[in-house]
C-alpha cells in the first residue's frame, strides 16, 4: 500500500487485501478539504454506478468529520503531523 504521505506508512493492510504498489490516501476528520473531497467522491461514485449505500456511507462520513471539526480539531491541509486548535 502506498501511502502519500510518509508518516501514514504505519497504517497497515493486515488481511492483505491491497497490494503493495497499490496507491491509496486517507483523509483525516480535522482536515477541512477532506469533508468536500468526501462529497465529490459521493457524486462521482453514484455516476459510476455505485450503490446508494456507499453513496450514503460516505456522506454521512462528510457529516461526522464536519462535526468533529466542529467539536474537537481542524487544520488545513499540508504535509505536517500539527493539529491547529
Amino acid at each position: 500500500m502506498k501511502h502519500a504521505r510518509e508518516d501514514y506508512n504505519r497504517i497497515q493492510d493486515p488481511a492483505g487485501l491491497i497490494p503493495d504498489e497499490e496507491p491509496v490516501m486517507v483523509f483525516r476528520g480535522q482536515d477541512i478539504a477532506a469533508p468536500a473531497a468526501l462529497r465529490a467522491y459521493a457524486v462521482a461514485a453514484a455516476a459510476a454506478g455505485a450503490s446508494d449505500q456507499l453513496v450514503l456511507s460516505v456522506l454521512k462520513h462528510a457529516r461526522a468529520m464536519e462535526e468533529w471539526q466542529r467539536l474537537v480539531a481542524r487544520k488545513t491541509p499540508d504535509l505536517a503531523t500539527t493539529i491547529q486548535r
